[in-house]
């Protein structure tokens, strides 16, 4: 795996915002990443009909991105657009979701989801099943950018601190919104637990399909 492209649904002319993403995978793993994102979803992915928007959109970028790249990330926890993107490009695509949801199940028991909603979002859900304990979320949220704020830091850590009193032994960060935070690691020093961040385990699940291995949980990380 040389090169993958990344598909961002938050549209932003910030280029520090929309390489983030890119330039934490390139810290962790040994591929170039090429980032893009969908047009007209300043608000990102944030309810059932965002993510309804977004899936052509993904599905275009995909189609435009496969023939430049070994790999492709969706890098939104919703997954909007996977299983067309799968069925319209040659190479690997992986959802940061589904990609965080099965990693968070090698590390536990008993997944916390820490979303800006106060539902999983399906793809996440429809992995961890009976799994899934507890969802929070930020209380004053409703977008992913309103995480890159005083409020959504501090809420986003009182939101974890509800999901380990709440019996969760995994806090899976459902929301790419997470990552441009850099929240995980805080998360794991304050409360002890693994913290999974879906970026990071997707592009985990894109190394170890490239080296012909499982995704070993240690791939993600205690923390983000």
């Amino acid at each position: 795996m040389k090169r993958v492209g990344l598909i961002r649904t938050l549209s932003t002319d910030a280029r520090r915002l929309l390489q983030i993403h890119g330039q934490i995978l390139q810290s962790a793993f040994p591929f170039a990443v090429v980032s893009r994102a969908v047009p007209f979803q300043p608000e990102a992915v944030h309810d059932a009909e965002s993510c309804v928007r977004a899936a052509p959109k993904v599905v275009a970028l995909a189609r435009e991105l496969a023939p430049e790249v070994d790999g492709i990330i969706i890098s939104c926890a919703a997954d909007p657009g996977l299983a067309e993107a799968r069925l319209a490009v040659d190479v690997p695509v992986v959802g940061a979701g589904a990609a965080g949801a099965a990693a968070a199940m090698a590390l536990g028991a008993r997944i916390g989801v820490l979303g800006i909603t106060l539902e999983a979002p399906e793809a996440v859900a429809s992995v961890l099943g009976s799994r899934l304990i507890a969802v929070e979320s930020p209380q004053s949220v409703n977008f992913s950018t309103e995480l890159l704020t005083p409020t959504g830091v501090f809420e986003s850590l009182d939101a974890g601190r509800r999901l380990a009193d709440a019996g969760a032994d995994v806090i899976l960060l459902a929301c790419t919104g997470f990552t441009s935070m850099g929240i995980g690691k805080e998360l794991n020093r304050r409360l002890g637990l693994p913290v999974v961040d879906c970026v990071l385990a997707a592009g985990a699940a894109l190394a170890a399909a490239d080296s012909g291995r499982a995704m070993p949980p240690a791939s993600v990380g205690a923390a983000a």
